[in-house]
């Protein structure tokens, strides 16, 4: 290739989904003009959401969506990573394995047989994984749906070979900027934002709610010292137990704490 297309080739993104409901996808569509702007530098080599154009890899930065579910999900990942320069996950779904990791404290071929009158069509693993169980991750950004912002941010930090500039605090660090009273102080109200990852601007406490942990755990998180704490203000261990289990079920400090907890 000449030195004059190599300088003038733009950077080919593709858009993956696997296990998932598509939200973090429609939060790249939300961007509107934003990623107008971003399309001028980039090329957007495969995002079925988007368009039926679609350009084979290798590509520059790939993002994916979604938890490895089945049998195929694991092959395809692998023939994604094969193709892909970065990979970035994002998403509960793909970064810790989503709702539909409930199943993995429960009988997997159980729930398939009370839900779907003919299980034998179907092909499933008994749990739902992150992608990085699979293959090697450059950075996983959380969230259900992912904040744009943040996605952003990603996309065009890796574009320029720089690290995200994604907060790693808590969402109770959220709340003191907004100057938002603490509802667990307040009201007594269970509330994941000690140990939950920041990202959403504190969205749920700032309407009086517990934070349910959308973005999963932060970093360096002491999650057994949250749970001892909803139990001192009586809340059921079954209802501590199912605090941890929703969309960040199987990230491993959750995991654990809803284990710790007895069975939802």
């Amino acid at each position: 290739m000449p030195a004059s297309s190599r300088r003038t080739r733009r950077p080919k993104l593709a858009v993956f989904k696997l296990a998932s409901c598509d939200g973090c996808q429609l939060s790249l569509l939300d961007c509107e003009d934003e990623l107008l702007a971003v399309a001028d530098a980039i090329e957007i080599a495969h995002f079925p959401e988007a368009s039926r154009r679609s350009v084979r890899g290798p590509y520059d930065l790939t993002l994916v969506e979604g938890s490895v579910t089945t049998p195929h999900d694991a092959e395809r990942i692998r023939e994604i990573r094969g193709v892909s320069r970065r990979l970035v996950t994002i998403g509960a779904c793909a970064t810790s394995g989503g709702i539909q990791a409930l199943r993995n404290f429960a009988d997997a071929d159980a729930l398939v047989a009370a839900v779907y009158p003919r299980p034998d069509f179907l092909r499933t693993l008994a749990t739902s994984t992150p992608i990085a169980d699979h293959v090697r991750v450059d950075y996983e950004l959380r969230g259900c749906p992912v904040d744009k912002r943040e996605l952003l941010d990603v996309i065009i930090a890796f574009l320029h070979d720089r690290r995200p500039a994604i907060a790693s605090s808590s969402v109770c660090i959220e709340c003191k900027r907004r100057g938002t009273v603490c509802v667990m102080v307040a009201h007594g109200t269970p509330c994941l934002g000690p140990v939950t990852h920041a990202g959403c601007g504190a969205l749920c406490p700032t309407y009086d709610r517990g934070c349910y942990g959308c973005f999963g755990p932060a970093d360096s998180v002491n999650a057994a010292a949250l749970g001892d704490a909803f139990r001192a203000a009586g809340t059921p261990s079954g209802e501590v137990a199912r605090a941890f289990r929703t969309f960040n079920a199987a990230a491993a400090p959750f995991a654990a704490e809803g284990d710790r907890h007895g069975e939802a």
